[in-house]
């Protein structure tokens, strides 16, 4: 038995890698014994015997690296989102990738703007002052939460006091050792998931933190999950069978929605002081600017659908479809009307707020003429406007306005002559008051309703404005011999008035009828046309025009 090799016994290192080398049987136990009893030496001239395979060292693992921290993965993700944003050429996409894009970037920005707001009320949270010097903003020479959040994120403090505000009401809140839920789970869950917007998460705070302290937690509930539901679309046993189930609704009119759940779960307490909110309403104009006065203030609800419904009314009458009438349809035919034109006419560059403006205007300027408005040392209301005669003749310089510091265009001057009247004043050499002429160009009140049941409203066709906010036009300006006279007046809305000289309007009067020419691009043809009427100079059952009975 000697020279037998010797079994193997595998150690704790060698028994999880088994060698792939071929091994002898284990031998009885007997011949084991003796085998290592004579195996003390290795016989005279031998080769030393060669370690099995098995007993090599092992190789040990190449190292791994160690996952990416939290802030590693998120700028990852920053950097993967840059990149397909960079490579995105909007213009060129067709209409549904473009309107797929806006989805999901907006899907994306929903995830983001939630881990914003929680980011910065935690950064909040860490900087109470009450922490002292263990606060974060103290640590990091930072006045405040606020001003280590705009430090570090380059946002304003309003937008840092907005989301710090939404995250303490929408975040997990510490009590001692332990996290107590959100205030509002519902749109917690809902904004963390990206399924709701900040705007809309914080319209809904906002108006149920305003009655939550007066509104049974359960109720609370029930409006947060239902208003949660609204703005996201999801069907919920709170709206399950309700009108607009399924459909997620923009963040304004969860605003409304939410102002509505407010008066029911607290009708008291949501609804106007009427008293306190009416001394609270106020209206006054802010230092001038850029040419314009900023109009400041607040109104009651009240207030404000008068407005709303005088506005509705003047707009939605320029919106509602038209359709020719008979005589209409005859002009047509002749010739004498271009379908179209009227609405042509609306087509101005202004905004709904510049309409609005002017509809404001023509109203208050009604109201002055009104009999029944108070007078004030015995004349109606009137502006009073300057200018020196040398520059108004000249078509130069400025005037000025009694109580308004900035000065108006010389266009405005002669617009405000056109439509009032005016009065000179010689002055000596002192300043001193020589003499003063009476009043001239005014066309009277008389002379106003001739020319008002004449022409109905704004002379130009398809302005709806009415007769009472319109201003009379002297068709021959005054300063080429115009006279105040009925067949030289005209009704033009303030707007119309104001831009008569640059639109391409033109107006003439023709046997004491006004006849209008449209700007090129509403009538090639520059055709002069009948303008409009009154509505009761036309005999009913007639397409001849008959006087108005006045």
């Amino acid at each position: 038995m000697a020279g037998a090799p010797t079994p193997h016994r595998p150690t704790a290192s060698t028994q999880a890698v088994p060698s792939e080398a071929p091994t002898a049987e284990a031998p009885p136990a007997g011949a084991a014994s003796a085998g290592a009893a004579s195996a003390g030496a290795a016989p005279a001239g031998a080769a030393p015997a060669e370690a099995p395979p098995s007993e090599a060292p092992p190789t040990e693992p190449p190292p791994t690296e160690a996952p990416p921290t939290l802030v590693q993965q998120l700028q990852q993700a920053r950097d993967l989102a840059a990149t397909v944003l960079d490579s995105v050429a909007f213009s060129l996409l067709d209409e549904a990738d473009a309107m797929a894009v806006l989805r999901t970037v907006e899907d994306l920005g929903r995830r983001v703007d939630a881990a914003r707001v929680a980011s910065a009320a935690d950064i909040a949270g860490r900087s109470r002052r009450i922490l002292g010097h263990e606060s974060l903003a103290f640590k990091n020479g930072a006045s405040s939460g606020t001003d280590l959040i705009t430090r570090l994120t380059r946002i304003s403090a309003r937008e840092a006091n907005r989301r710090v505000r939404l995250g303490d009401n929408v975040t997990p809140r510490l009590a001692g050792t332990s996290m107590l839920p959100p205030y509002y789970p519902a749109v917690a869950d809902a904004l963390t998931a990206g399924d709701l917007g900040v705007d809309a998460a914080e319209n809904i705070v906002t108006a149920l933190d305003t009655v939550a302290a007066r509104v049974a937690p359960d109720d609370l509930g029930v409006a947060e999950r239902t208003l949660v539901a609204n703005a996201t679309g999801a069907v919920t046993e709170e709206t399950a069978g309700l009108p607009g189930e399924g459909f997620a609704f923009p963040a304004d009119l969860v605003r409304g929605l939410a102002t509505q759940w407010q008066a029911h779960l607290d009708p008291d307490g949501t609804a106007p002081n009427e008293p306190v909110a009416e001394s609270r309403s106020t209206v006054g104009f802010g230092l001038l600017r850029d040419g314009l006065y900023p109009l400041r203030g607040g109104v009651t609800p009240e207030f404000r659908g008068i407005l709303n419904g005088l506005f509705d009314t003047y707009l939605s009458a320029h919106a509602a479809p038209a359709f020719p009438t008979e005589e209409e349809q005859a002009r047509m035919n002749a010739g004498e009307l271009i379908p179209g034109a009227e609405a042509a006419a609306l087509s101005d560059d202004r905004n709904g707020g510049e309409k609005r403006a002017d509809i404001l205007r023509g109203i208050l300027e009604a109201a002055t003429r009104d009999p029944g408005t108070p007078s004030m040392g015995g004349a109606a209301p009137t502006v009073m406007i300057h200018v020196n005669k040398a520059d108004l003749l000249a078509d130069r310089g400025v005037g000025w306005i009694d109580g308004v510091d900035a000065p108006i265009s010389m266009k405005s001057v002669v617009q405000a002559l056109c439509s009032g009247g005016f009065q000179e004043i010689f002055f000596g050499e002192n300043n001193e008051v020589l003499s003063l002429s009476t009043e001239k160009r005014f066309f009277n009140r008389a002379q106003r309703r001739a020319i008002a049941a004449r022409d109905g409203g704004c002379t130009i066709p398809g302005c709806d404005v009415p007769a009472a906010w319109c201003e009379v036009h002297h068709v021959i300006p005054w300063h080429r011999g115009g006279k105040t006279k009925i067949d030289n007046g005209v009704l033009l809305c303030w707007y119309h008035h104001h831009s008569i000289d640059t639109s391409g309007w033109e107006i003439r009067m023709i046997r004491g009828k006004p006849e209008v020419r449209a700007p090129f691009c509403y009538d090639p043809t520059r055709t002069w046309r009948p303008a409009g009427g009154h509505r009761a100079g036309t005999r009913s059952g007639s397409r001849q025009n008959r006087p108005a009975l006045t």
